[in-house]
């Protein structure tokens, strides 16, 4: 890796992330980054675990939420053996997904048919039942090599940094939730009405401001509205 390149990449990232209006947005931005700027690598996310449940906090390409989910529908994999340690490792570091993992035997053969080839990933925070990480992805065996590990380690410290402005991991999965519900009924009144992404934000936002309700809940009015109208 050309570290003196990497260095200014991440120093520019690290003014975008400044420009970011949520916490949200500098997940979205540091999972997006992770995939344009380490070597080989095909998909990023951050995955928290909350008292064994676990939640897609972000993630690009489209291999991240379903290892996310088989994770914590299997109590087992990569990210909960990191969290369980007792020593203080960091960061794990999988060279050929295609070799036997006797350790989680169950999810490196999901994995495999997901077509992860090699995975890394750093440990962002544990506290009591919950912890988080940034995982990063190839389809390729042998891509992420300690050095690449190290340019996660460095990404990672920017995500940890976000994480620990939001209070609660509750915070951010709600965050989500609203996200998915506006976006949702923004859809569903372009479809039927024939507005832009624009106008159909616009529309919600007028609502919600005119009536004194809530974003997300005017999103929702519409959702059951639209959902139970014939198409």
């Amino acid at each position: 890796m050309e570290w003196q390149k990497f260095a200014e990449e991440m120093a520019l990232l690290a003014r975008t992330l400044l420009k970011q209006d949520s916490v949200q947005q500098t997940l979205d931005e540091i999972a997006a980054s992770a995939v344009k700027l380490v070597d080989g690598c095909d998909a990023a996310g951050i995955l928290a675990v909350r008292k064994g449940r676990a939640v897609t906090l972000s993630s690009c390409g489209d291999m991240v939420e379903e290892s996310d989910r088989l994770q914590g529908q299997l109590g087992e994999g990569p990210c909960f053996d990191l969290a369980r340690r007792a020593d203080e490792e960091r960061v794990f570091r999988i060279a050929d997904m295609t070799r036997p993992q006797p350790d989680w035997p169950r999810y490196a053969e999901a994995a495999r048919g997901l077509g992860i080839g090699s995975m890394t990933g750093v440990l962002l925070y544990t506290h009591e039942e919950d912890f988080g990480a940034l995982n990063l992805y190839a389809r390729r065996p042998g891509v992420f090599t300690e050095d690449i590990a190290t340019a996660g380690w460095l990404l990672a410290s920017h995500a940890a940094v976000a994480l620990a402005d939001a209070r609660t991991i509750d915070q951010l999965e709600h965050a989500l939730e609203t996200r998915h519900a506006i976006g949702e009924a923004m859809g569903m009144l372009m479809e039927r009405h024939g507005m832009s992404d624009e106008d159909a934000f616009s529309v919600l936002r007028n609502i919600s401001q005119h009536h004194n309700i809530k974003l997300r809940d005017v999103a929702q009015q519409i959702r059951e509205k639209h959902g139970d109208s014939p198409a």
